[in-house]
C-alpha cells in the first residue's frame, strides 16, 4: 500500500474563506457602529484571519481526519484490492467517496461473477455426473445380470457383453471429449496449421457419415459443384472434427428425408465462411445463447435419442476460437438451423485469387 498522502487543501481553503467573510462582516459592522473608518486595517485583519484559519484547519484535517481515512485504506487493504490501495491516501472527501464508490462497484461485479461461476460449476458437475452415471449403471446392470447366471446362456452373454461394450465406448468418448475441451479452454492444445483443400475435407466427412445419414434418409450435399479446390490455413484434423460434429448434429436432429447442405463462400479478401444448413426441427430462440455450453440440452427432459458426449458444440466453439475465428448460428423451430464459421484462406489461395 502507498504510504504517501495526497493532500487536499480544498476543504481548508473554503472553510477559511467562510470564516474570514464572517469575521470581516462582524468587524465591518463593529467599525461602522464605532465610527471607525480604517478599512485598510479591516482588510489586513481579514487577511490574517484567513491565513491563520487556513493553516489551523489544514493541520487539524491532517491530524484528525487523515488518521481515520488512513484506517479506511488499511481496512480495504485487507481485501487485497490493488486498484484501490495502490493509490496515494487522499483527504479530499469527494475524491475519497468516488474511490470507495468505484471500489464497491468493482467488488459487486466480482461477487456477481463468482456467483455465476459457482452456478456454472454446480451445473457442470451435475451434468458430468448425469452423463457418466447412465453408461456406468448400464455396464453394471449387464455385468450383474451375467454374474447372476445369464452368462451360461451363450446368446444372452454375447448380447449383454456387446451392450456393455457400447456403454464403455460411450464412457471413453465422454472422457476423451472432456480431456480435449479442458485442453482447449486452458490453451494447452497446440494447433498444427497447414494449407489444405476444405472441399476435399468436407467430402471425406460426407463419406464417413454416409451410412449414418442413410439410416435417417438424410442427404448430405454441397450447395453447388466445386470444381476448383478452396485452400484454407488451419489445423486439418481439428477442422475435420468441427465439420463432423456439426454434420452429426444435423443428422441427429434432422427430419427424415431431409437435407443437410454445406457451402463454402468467400467472405473477405483473406477469409472464407463454411455454412452447414439443414431443414430439421430447428432450435427455439431462447436456447441459442446457451447452445455452446458444455452438456447444455435443448431438450430439458434429459432424454437422448442417440448417444454422444454432450460436448460436441462446445468443442466446435473452442476449436474455432482457438483458430481466432468466429462461429455463428441461426435457427427457427420447425424450419431448420444454420451453423457457420470462418477460416483463414491460405496464402497460396489469396495469391491465386488476386
Amino acid at each position: 500500500m502507498a504510504i504517501q498522502a495526497k493532500k487536499s487543501y480544498r476543504f481548508a481553503f473554503r472553510s477559511a474563506v467562510y470564516l474570514t467573510l464572517s469575521v470581516a462582516v462582524f468587524l465591518g459592522i463593529a467599525f461602522w457602529f464605532l465610527n471607525f473608518n480604517n478599512w485598510l486595517l479591516l482588510g489586513l485583519l481579514s487577511l490574517l484571519v484567513f491565513i491563520f484559519s487556513f493553516f489551523i484547519i489544514q493541520i487539524r484535517i491532517e491530524k484528525f481526519i487523515y488518521r481515520r481515512i488512513k484506517k479506511i485504506y488499511d481496512d480495504v487493504a485487507l481485501l487485497e484490492s490493488s486498484s484501490f490501495t495502490a493509490q496515494p491516501i487522499t483527504t479530499d472527501m469527494r475524491t475519497l467517496t468516488a474511490e470507495i464508490g468505484k471500489f464497491a462497484e468493482d467488488k459487486k461485479i466480482e461477487i456477481d461473477t463468482l456467483k455465476i461461476r459457482e452456478e456454472y460449476r454446480k451445473d457442470f458437475l451435475g451434468n458430468v455426473s448425469h452423463e457418466l452415471k447412465t453408461p456406468l449403471f448400464t455396464v453394471q446392470g449387464y455385468l450383474e445380470t451375467l454374474l447372476d447366471g445369464a452368462m451360461n446362456d451363450k446368446k444372452v452373454r454375447e448380447k449383454y457383453l456387446n451392450r456393455a461394450n457400447k456403454a464403455v465406448d460411450r464412457l471413453i468418448y465422454i472422457v476423451k471429449d472432456l480431456d480435449l475441451i479442458t485442453k482447449l479452454e486452458v490453451g494447452d492444445l497446440n494447433l498444427e496449421k497447414e494449407d489444405f483443400n476444405i472441399i476435399e475435407l468436407i467430402q471425406s466427412v460426407f463419406d464417413l457419415l454416409e451410412m449414418k445419414a442413410a439410416k435417417q434418409n438424410i442427404t448430405l450435399t454441397f450447395d453447388m459443384e466445386y470444381r476448383k479446390p478452396i485452400l484454407v490455413y488451419a489445423d486439418r484434423e481439428k477442422i475435420r472434427q468441427v465439420i463432423t460434429n456439426l454434420l452429426v448434429n444435423s443428422i441427429k436432429y434432422g427430419n427424415e428425408n431431409g437435407t443437410t447442405e454445406v457451402s463454402v463462400e468467400n467472405l473477405v479478401k483473406n477469409k472464407v465462411i463454411i455454412r452447414v444448413t439443414d431443414n430439421g426441427e430447428g432450435i427455439p430462440e431462447q436456447h441459442i445463447p446457451r447452445l455452446f455450453e458444455r452438456f447444455y440440452r435443448v431438450d430439458q427432459s434429459g432424454s437422448r435419442r442417440e448417444g454422444g458426449s454432450g460436448l460436441g458444440l462446445s468443442i466446435v466453439k473452442h476449436v474455432i476460437e482457438a483458430h481466432e475465428e468466429k462461429i455463428y448460428v441461426e435457427s427457427s423451430s420447425g424450419v431448420g438451423s444454420e451453423f457457420s464459421f470462418t477460416l483463414e484462406r491460405s496464402a497460396e489461395e489469396n495469391t491465386a485469387t488476386t
